[in-house]
């Protein structure tokens, strides 16, 4: 049983019970389920998981009004039931994302503003592994629907020109570190730096597989696994490995390289996102870029975003 099972059998044998009975009045105001930061909230905790800020429970989200009516005595209730199970040791960056919490708090936390992105500067800038936490996991229940609704609405509304920046961005990137410097630093016997540009390839197609599926890319220790998950592309995880692990030679390394840059162009040119020719990423950038209408975003570095 994995922490979002445990988190719905903790929901249904006990949180529910006590909001039905202690707060029947205001039960349907209270929205109930687990997101947030944690393997668990992404559903891929394990064993080795077990050994830091883990434990059972479920968040239970209210609005900032509720919260002066009843969060105190919502607060002790949820407390009095989650005290019977155990946890394990707390790490010093570490919280619990389980009990009471305002819904305004809770993205604030996250995204450092209390809700849906105002701006396209909160779009473009804010970090895909922060909104990957405020849409991971699993309400169980949401009358009220605003929580559901803002989840809803960061998971789709991304500003169409903010996406092309984005993915303008990781293609002009991929095209440097990949294409490019890679071989460079190969050839200028530098095998640190061709490394470090390596690692910078992999890391941006990553991020451009997620947003070429409409997803955010997850904190760095979680995203092969959330990558193999995806609809789209997700072929390119062992790829991206073996870049990553295995002692090959160079030209079967820059042999993978072109290989997955081919592949993104494809699912760029299926997406109707780019009419470059070519498999050098670069021309593909910038005619991402040149389909952005805000004079701001298209005003942006290519690599900005």
């Amino acid at each position: 049983m994995n922490g979002i099972e445990r988190s719905k059998n903790f929901y249904l044998t006990a949180v529910k019970p006590m909001l039905e009975t202690e707060f029947a009045a205001v039960a349907d105001r209270i929205a109930a389920g687990i997101a947030g930061r944690g393997s668990e909230c992404f559903g891929f905790d394990d064993e080795v998981s077990q050994d830091h800020d883990f434990g059972t429970g479920v968040t239970l989200w209210i609005s900032e009004e509720d919260d002066l009516k009843f969060g105190v005595a919502l607060n002790r209730a949820y407390n009095r039931l989650a005290a019977k199970f155990p946890k394990s040791k707390n790490s010093m960056l570490g919280f619990s994302e389980y009990g009471v919490c305002t819904i305004p708090e809770f993205f604030q936390r996250h995204l450092g503003y209390p809700g849906v992105p105002r701006n396209w500067q909160e779009w473009l800038y804010t970090p895909e592994y922060a909104f990957a936490e405020v849409l991971n996991g699993e309400i169980f229940r949401d009358d009220a629907g605003i929580f559901s609704n803002i989840r809803h609405t960061i998971a789709t509304a991304m500003p169409r020109d903010v996406k092309l920046k984005k993915l303008a961005a990781r293609a002009a990137m991929m095209a440097q570190s990949g294409q490019y410097n890679f071989s460079r630093c190969h050839r200028h016997n530098e095998p640190g730096a061709a490394a470090l540009a390596l690692a910078e390839f992999v890391q941006n197609t990553i991020s451009m597989i997620f947003l070429l599926n409409d997803r955010f890319a997850p904190y760095y220790k979680w995203q092969f696994r959330a990558l193999r998950l995806l609809p789209k592309l997700a072929n390119l995880a062992d790829d991206l490995e073996i870049l990553l692990l295995r002692e090959l030679p160079f030209e079967e390394k820059a042999s993978i390289i072109e290989s997955i840059a081919a592949q993104i162009i494809a699912e760029l040119a299926a997406q109707k996102s780019s009419a470059a020719q070519g498999n050098y990423l670069e021309p593909h950038a910038f005619a991402l870029m040149s389909q952005i209408t805000d004079q701001k975003i298209a005003s942006l570095h290519i690599m900005e975003g």
